[in-house]
């Protein structure tokens, strides 16, 4: 990130702009968060520009050198003439990592490296496209994960406020935060913003993507206050940018506005930070030096812009993730507010705001300390009121004027010094968050340690159900990771293709037997309950949820009763059938076929909750593409065209295990006797290529292209209007034969081209059999469909036959 320092603005308004190719573009809040700048400016009136390295007006050398040249105007005053400033920022940075991620004030950007793809993303300007053309990959759609799939076309997703663009070695994406593609994920039980993308490049026969997600957090979730001190949890790994179960933390970094602390600034400042299993916690004093305060009404602010930057690596390889997030932090600074109005005889006093931690202990007044009970008993209404979202708390005291504490003078006056004591004696705390699998639990333990015991739905935590949910314990927390399908989950509801789930979690005294903390964590999750394969299989799962205690999923039914689970339990009814069995019936749509079944039980299952159906389409010829991803800490082969050493052979007999030799021919056959023809893949070892015969035909001629000539075999099938169509051998094992995929064995009865069909007289003919092959990664053998071709020669039957190779 580059940053630029202004001030003092002295009152005026700052209007920022862009150069590029002579061109002012002035910087919109819109136009900000797709090509990454952002500002903060404090009550004294200093401002601070910040700007993403591969921001749309910089200049890039090779990925190592970034210019970018901003136009600042200052204006406000009508008297005066505006201030134009230019100013020209040349940061240098090559200590690139394999992803770099940027979470800003207003947009979220995310940097692949993509050294297979160089300059294949078009950029705007004209060079790329020769460059483009010349490697033949060309940018064709965006996929956006919402999580559901949503493809959009280049221009689309650009027009749509999505930056894509390609540097010499990388691919960049930037989104604003607000954007309708991204969601809201909650990580470790922090709420993240979440973009996840995959480019998909494309060129004749070839097609690839390059995934690039991002994930911030914003404030809800993420912080927690007390009047001296403001605590920022990160989750330590971020499952969304996390492909693998194997991350490693390498470095943590902290900042203030973009820029590093040393560890002895970190310490000066009164800052400290914690690693624990799930969260980097970073704890900043309020007023502490790198923030201010503001006079917000209704009450009084404190704002700071701390900065985290993770670099952490995964599995075995040695490409690296780095994770930069600046998080402005704005909270309320708790004060006491005179709300008294003389005529009601009551004095009204407002505390707070306050964090949901914060407890109110007691009151100290001149004659003595009274709690917040014995204060309500006396008749000073003391309450506490939360804000519209529920993340502040706030404090108000009512105290009659007639009470003996007040001071009864010209004036009624409260002759006290309110004081208030915050409750150090907490009770544990819980909270959760899920993804895509799992149910995340933490429990901060409180003032009494963990004295207490934990039940999972209605199981309590041994000391094995704890390793099998790899519980996790520091002295002051503890947390536990549960499959969203463990026996301790509660199943609300099935809707669609996702299954509403809960976890109960309760914190018990072990002598009374008493709750001390219920918590219940309900999340959403994505299953595969119905599965539609191409073959016409049907498989589907019916979950057994909370409403209906008593059934027994073994109990349940396809419409036709005789078609019970394949599988069941007591929470599971796994069921596998065809589309034309167990009473499916079936629908016509336009070009598509609907089958219906149902999973029934009198009583319990109403029709509609349990209903099966999958769509075919018919009349429609689909084009299946695929990619594939190379290792990335190996070499990989480009697919591209070569010349194998291919050998064709003449076998004594259906063994093939002899073969004529060249001083054999020319070879006399009868006509309709059967020759034995073997084709062979020279010198490769690759047991995963396969030789596929395309097409074979036999001439009078050596010359291939030579006329007459007959289709023996036809694009690896047999030529459908021969009445002596090709037998196909299989090729098995043995002392010669290493890899049978690398041989294609065929059996041809003798014929002979007839010039003159009066004519019977025996001739001695050169009959020369071609073959076009080519080699593939094995597959399975299509069935063969072809129309009837034109056949140009005719055959018939001759006493004999001369035949030479």
């Amino acid at each position: 990130i580059m940053r630029v320092d202004i001030g003092p603005l002295k009152g005026k308004i700052l209007e920022v702009s862009g150069v590029i190719n002579n061109s002012v573009i002035l910087v919109t809040p819109r136009l900000a968060s797709y090509c990454g700048f952002s500002m903060k400016i404090d009550p004294l009136g200093d401002a601070i520009v910040y700007a993403s390295l591969q921001n749309c007006f910089a200049l890039n050398v090779e990925d190592k050198v970034f210019k970018t040249v901003l136009n600042l105007r200052l204006y406000g005053n009508q008297m005066v003439e505006d201030e134009l400033y230019q100013v020209a920022e040349t940061c240098y940075y090559t200590d690139w990592a394999a992803r770099e991620i940027i979470c800003d004030r207003n947009y979220m950007e995310a940097s692949e490296r993509s050294r297979t793809f160089r300059g294949h993303v078009p950029k705007r300007e004209g060079k790329m496209d020769q460059l483009l053309q010349n490697k033949g990959f060309k940018i064709t759609k965006v996929v956006f994960f919402t999580p559901e799939e949503r493809i959009m076309e280049v221009t689309e997703a650009q027009r749509a406020g999505y930056e894509i663009a390609n540097t010499p070695t990388r691919l960049t994406l930037r989104s604003s935060k607000t954007a309708p593609e991204t969601y809201i994920q909650q990580v470790k039980g922090v709420n993240m913003i979440v973009l996840k993308t995959s480019t998909v490049f494309e060129k004749k026969w070839q097609m690839t993507q390059i995934d690039a997600a991002a994930a911030c957090p914003i404030q809800q979730g993420s912080i927690s206050f007390t009047p001296y001190t403001i605590i920022w949890f990160l989750p330590k790994f971020i499952e969304p940018l996390i492909s693998t179960n194997q991350p490693r933390l390498l470095e943590v970094f902290v900042g203030i506005d973009g820029h590093r602390l040393s560890p002895a600034e970190i310490a000066a400042r009164g800052y400290a930070i914690t690693v624990t299993d799930l969260h980097i916690i970073v704890h900043i004093p309020v007023g502490a030096v790198g923030g201010y305060f503001k006079d917000d009404q209704p009450f009084k602010t404190y704002t700071i812009e701390p900065m985290l930057e993770l670099l952490w690596t995964e599995g075995t390889t040695l490409e690296n993730t780095r994770y930069k997030v600046l998080f402005p932090i704005t909270i309320p600074v708790p004060q006491i507010v005179d709300n008294t109005v003389a005529k009601e005889r009551i004095f009204k006093v407002l505390l707070g705001p306050f964090g949901d931690d914060v407890a109110l202990i007691n009151i100290t007044f001149p004659s003595g300390v009274l709690s917040a009970a014995d204060c309500n008993v006396r008749g000073f209404n003391v309450q506490e009121h939360r804000s519209h979202n529920g993340s502040l708390k706030f404090l108000t005291l009512q105290v009659p004027f007639t009470d003996r504490l007040v001071l009864q003078m010209v004036f009624f006056i409260l002759g006290m010094n309110i004081r208030t004591c915050f409750n150090s004696d907490l009770s544990p705390f819980i909270s959760g968050s899920c993804d895509h699998a799992n149910f995340y639990v933490l429990v901060k333990y409180g003032t009494h340690g963990a004295q207490f015991q934990t039940l999972l739905g209605k199981r309590t935590l041994s000391p094995d159900l704890a390793q099998q949910y790899n519980a996790r314990e520091n002295g002051t927390h503890f947390s536990v990771t549960v499959p969203f399908s463990a026996p301790d989950v509660v199943f609300e509801a099935v809707q669609g293709s996702s299954i509403r789930s809960r976890l109960d979690v309760t914190l018990r005294n072990p002598q009374t037997g008493r709750h001390v903390k219920d918590f219940a964590l309900t999340c959403q999750f994505y299953s595969t309950l119905t599965e539609c394969f191409p073959n016409g299989t049907i498989t589907t799962v019916a979950v057994k949820v909370e409403s209906v205690p008593s059934l027994n999923p073994g109990q349940l039914t396809l419409r036709d009763p005789n078609c019970g689970p394949r599988f069941s339990d007591d929470r599971f009814a796994y069921f596998v059938f065809t589309a034309n069995s167990c009473g499916t019936k079936r629908k016509f749509l336009p070009n598509v076929m609907r089958y219906e079944n149902e999973i029934s039980l009198p009583n319990y299952l109403e029709k509609q909750d349990s209903q099966i159906i999958c769509y075919y389409v018919v009349n429609t010829t689909y084009a299946l593409t695929f990619h594939t991803r190379a290792r990335r800490s190996q070499p990989y082969a480009e697919a591209a065209k070569g010349k194998l050493q291919i050998a064709m052979r003449l076998a004594l007999d259906d063994t093939y295990s002899a073969f004529h030799q060249d001083e054999d021919y020319p070879l006399t056959k009868f006509l309709q006797e059967p020759l034995y023809f073997e084709v062979e893949l020279m010198t490769l070892t690759n047991p995963h290529v396969s030789l596929e015969l395309e097409n074979c035909w036999a001439t009078v001629d050596k010359d291939g292209t030579s006329q007459p000539r007959w289709n023996l075999i036809i694009n690896g099938c047999v030529n459908p209007v021969d009445p002596h169509q090709v037998v196909f051998h299989s090729v098995w094992v043995d002392a010669r034969v290493k890899y049978p995929s690398h041989h294609k064995r065929f059996e041809v009865r003798t014929f002979s081209f007839m010039k003159d069909q009066d004519t019977m007289s025996p001739q001695v003919l050169n009959i020369i059999s071609i073959c076009n092959s080519q080699c593939t990664i094995k597959n399975d053998i299509s069935d063969c469909q072809h129309p009837s071709l034109p056949t140009h020669p005719t055959h018939r039957p001759k006493k004999n036959q001369s035949i030479k190779k």
